[in-house]
């Protein structure tokens, strides 16, 4: 992969791997007849990582700023920090294993997407390792929250291109061929 394509350097997907997002904008994604069902809980998964992302992120910014005790930040973290490290593990699980491998068979042109986006996930891996360690740093009051704070929003960034991306090349592969044998 070329630097400009790995996660911590792209600025969005490659022309040639948003073909199908120029037939299926995402302003269009609700109305298509494949949308409900798969597509809108799988968009509804995004939407809660991104949720816990921004309230972890608001906890800390009160932590720094003392309008809220140690004690409630780390129980909210260990409560929202494990949500979202359990649920992105089998998120990127389930993607890893079934859902890129059968898309890739339907739309081949784009299986250096796929691989793109298993190589986001392996990236991400770290991000996660590290994000835990921190959590376990503020909660063990051996980490300030603003250092953790700083490493969130680093975290969400990448979060975030490689949602929007994951997005903007699955999505329509599901509108146009349907959800058959994902779910």
């Amino acid at each position: 992969m070329t630097d400009t394509l790995t996660l911590e350097t792209r600025d969005g997907l490659p022309d040639a791997l948003r073909v199908l997002l120029q037939d299926y904008p995402r302003e269009t994604w609700p109305e298509h007849d494949n949308f409900a069902g798969l597509v809108a809980f799988w968009l509804d998964r995004h939407l809660m990582f991104r949720r816990l992302m921004t309230s972890l992120i608001t906890d800390a910014e009160q932590a720094v700023d003392r309008k809220i005790d140690a004690q409630t930040h780390a129980g909210k973290l260990s409560r929202y920090g494990s949500m979202l490290l359990q649920n992105l593990h089998g998120h990127h699980q389930i993607e890893d294993h079934h859902y890129f491998p059968v898309l890739a068979t339907r739309e081949p042109i784009l299986n250096r997407g796929f691989e793109l986006l298993d190589s986001d996930h392996h990236a991400m891996d770290g991000l996660l390792n590290r994000f835990a360690d921190g959590a376990n740093g503020v909660i063990q009051r051996t980490l300030e929250p603003g250092a953790f704070r700083k490493d969130l929003l680093g975290f969400q960034a990448m979060l975030n291109r490689h949602l929007i991306d994951e997005e903007e090349l699955i999505v329509p592969v599901i509108l146009k061929h349907g959800p058959g044998g994902l779910g």
